[in-house]
C-alpha cells in the first residue's frame, strides 16, 4: 500500500496553539479564583474582626453611657438636695431673723422675766433652805440685770431691790459649813473617846503605899541586912528608944489602918459597865444622834438641833472618862454648838415680786 506523506498527516494535540491558550486561560482562571477566595476569605475576617471590634467598642460606649447617666442622675441628686438645703437655710434664715426682730422687740420683757426669776429664787433659797448667802447673790444678779439694760423706766424697781438687799445684809450670818464641819469633828472624835470604866483606878492603885512609905520601904530594902544586936548591948537599948524606930512604926501601923479604911464619893452616879458589844452600839447612837443635829441645821430646826446636842452631851459625859482630853474637847464643842441660834425669822420678797408684776401689767398695757 502506499505510505501517506508527512506533509498530509495532522499535526499533534499538544502542538495546538489554541489548546494552550486555553490551557493558560484555564490556568489563568484557577489561579484568579484561588486568589479570589483567598482575598475573599481575608475580608471575612477582615469583616469578623471588625464586627467583633465595633460590638466590643459597642458595649464600651452603652456601659458608658449607661455610667454617664448614672452621674447625670448623681448630679442631679445633688442638686436636687442642694436646692432643698438651700431652701431649708433660707427658711431657717427668715426664721432667725423673726426670732431676732421678736427679740429685739421684746427686750424688756426678757429682761423683766430673768429679774423675775432671779427675785423668785432668791426668795425660795430664804423661805425653804435659809440661805441668806444665796439670796444675796440671786438679788444681786438681777440688779446687775436691770444695769445692764439702762432703761430710767427700771429705777423704782431698782429701788425696790435695794431695799431688799439691804434688809438681807442687816440679817445674822449662820455659818452652816463650819458648824458641820465642827459636828463632824466630834463624830470622827466619838470612837477615840475612851469609856468610863476603863479609866477608873485599879484596886492595887487604891492600897498602894504613898511616895515617901515607898521611898522609905525602898531604901530599908535597899539596904543591906545587918547583924541583930544582942538584947543585953547597949545598941539595942538605943536603937529600941531612938525616934527613927517609933516613926517606922508609925508609919506602919498607919498604912495598915489606910488598907482598912476606903474613901469614896456618893454624890454622883458610878459610871455604868458596859459589855463591848454595848459600846459599840452606844458609839453609833451617838453619831445618829449628831447626824440628826446635822440635818436639823440645815432645815434650821432650833428645838431638834439643841435637844439631839444636848442627848449627844449627856451620853458622852456619864459612859466616857471625864478626865480625858477628848471628852472635855467634844462636851465644849456641843456645849458651845447648842448654845447657837440657827433659827433666824427670814424676811420676805414680796415687794420686788409685787414690783415686778406692777411693772409687767403696765408694759402689757402699753
Amino acid at each position: 500500500m502506499p505510505q501517506p506523506s508527512v506533509a498530509s498527516q495532522p499535526p499533534p494535540v499538544w502542538r495546538n496553539p489554541w489548546l494552550l491558550v486555553v490551557l493558560l486561560a484555564l490556568g489563568l482562571a484557577a489561579w484568579q479564583w484561588v486568589e479570589t477566595r483567598q482575598k475573599l476569605a481575608d475580608t471575612q475576617q477582615e469583616m469578623a474582626r471588625r464586627l467583633a471590634d465595633s460590638d466590643s467598642a459597642g458595649t464600651e460606649v452603652r456601659a458608658l453611657a449607661m455610667q454617664s447617666q448614672e452621674q447625670v442622675a448623681g448630679v442631679l441628686g445633688r442638686l436636687g438636695a442642694l436646692e432643698e438645703k438651700i431652701a431649708e437655710s433660707q427658711s431657717q434664715q427668715a426664721t432667725l431673723e423673726k426670732l431676732y426682730q421678736d427679740l429685739a422687740s421684746n427686750r424688756d420683757e426678757w429682761a423683766l422675766s430673768e429679774v423675775e426669776q432671779s427675785v423668785t429664787l432668791a426668795s425660795q433659797q430664804l423661805q425653804l433652805a435659809g440661805n441668806v448667802h444665796a439670796a444675796v447673790l440671786a438679788l444681786q444678779v438681777a440688779d446687775a440685770r436691770l444695769v445692764g439694760i439702762d432703761r430710767p423706766q427700771f429705777i423704782s424697781l431698782r429701788k425696790v431691790l435695794a431695799s431688799d438687799l439691804d434688809r438681807l445684809r442687816a440679817l445674822p450670818q449662820i455659818d452652816i459649813a463650819a458648824i458641820s464641819l465642827r459636828l463632824e469633828s466630834v463624830i470622827s472624835a466619838v470612837d477615840t473617846l475612851p469609856v468610863a470604866v476603863e479609866g477608873r483606878p485599879q484596886p492595887s492603885e487604891e492600897g498602894a503605899p504613898n511616895t515617901a512609905d515607898a521611898a522609905v520601904a525602898g531604901s530599908s530594902e535597899a539596904a543591906p541586912p545587918a547583924e541583930a544586936p544582942s538584947v543585953i548591948s547597949v545598941e539595942f537599948w538605943r536603937g529600941l528608944v531612938s525616934a527613927e524606930l517609933w516613926k517606922r512604926l508609925g508609919r506602919e501601923f498607919w498604912g495598915e489602918v489606910k488598907s482598912l479604911v476606903r474613901i469614896q464619893r456618893v454624890d454622883r452616879d458610878d459610871p455604868a459597865l458596859l459589855a463591848p458589844e454595848q459600846v459599840f452600839f452606844l458609839r453609833e447612837n451617838i453619831k445618829l444622834r449628831l447626824l440628826n443635829a446635822r440635818q436639823a441645821l440645815l432645815a434650821h430646826d432650833q428645838s431638834v438641833f439643841r435637844n439631839e446636842l444636848q442627848r449627844a452631851q449627856a451620853s458622852i459625859g456619864r459612859y466616857f472618862d471625864a478626865a480625858a482630853v477628848a471628852q472635855q474637847e467634844a462636851l465644849d464643842t456641843l456645849k458651845e454648838l447648842a448654845a447657837t441660834e440657827i433659827d433666824i425669822a427670814m424676811p420676805t420678797l414680796n415687794d420686788s415680786l409685787s414690783a415686778i408684776k406692777t411693772f409687767k401689767l403696765g408694759q402689757e398695757r402699753q
